[in-house]
């Protein structure tokens, strides 16, 4: 499929430059993502977009680990290979995750040996949500035995929203960054 919104491209307008470096990471080198340039096409929506994003990313109360691994489940989940590949090339060392356990965030179940009981909820939620947008009392509860009121409620606002990165990148049909991990199966 060809992408069918292409992103901004350069020479970028000085509003624009600004707008696509306020979405990367400080002291990153690499060109933008094609994400967020394709974002820039309507300034205002990646604006209101960026400030929860970096909110989620940055200024979370989850742990990298936790945060890492809740994005890989859901991009799996959505079969969303862009978002998954950049995540796991840039975040998945951070995160602590081993090159088994970031294959398992797309190919193995919440119950997998190599997952922490920690790690087992976290995915079991991810799992559930995914399927029907609900959760049983019993993934709930595993989340509430693990995470506070806060982090919980975070972990939900998350998991929704890598799902609307999921919608836009698969939606609009972004190809993987050359850099990016592939998602296993695709």
């Amino acid at each position: 499929m060809r992408q069918r919104i292409e992103g901004v491209t350069p020479p970028y307008a000085p509003e624009t430059d600004r707008a696509l470096h306020r979405w990367m990471p400080p002291g990153v080198t690499r060109e933008p993502l094609m994400l967020f340039k394709v974002l820039e096409r309507h300034p205002e929506l990646a604006s209101r977009m960026r400030a929860l994003g970096a909110g989620l990313l940055v200024h979370g109360r989850l742990s990298a680990a936790d945060r890492e691994l809740v994005i890989a489940r859901v991009c799996a989940r959505s079969g969303c290979a862009y978002e998954w590949g950049v995540h796991m090339a840039t975040y998945a060392e951070v995160a602590q995750l081993t090159p088994d356990q970031i294959t398992l965030t797309a190919t193995g179940t919440p119950d997998d040996p190599a997952w922490s009981p920690r790690q087992s909820a976290l995915l079991r939620a991810v799992d559930e949500l995914h399927a029907d947008a609900r959760l049983s009392d019993a993934a709930w509860s595993g989340l509430r035995e693990r995470l506070g009121e806060p982090e919980a409620l975070e972990l939900l606002v998350l998991a929704g929203w890598y799902r609307t990165i999921a919608y836009v990148a698969n939606g609009v049909g972004i190809e993987p960054e050359a850099w990016a991990l592939a998602l296993p199966g695709s």
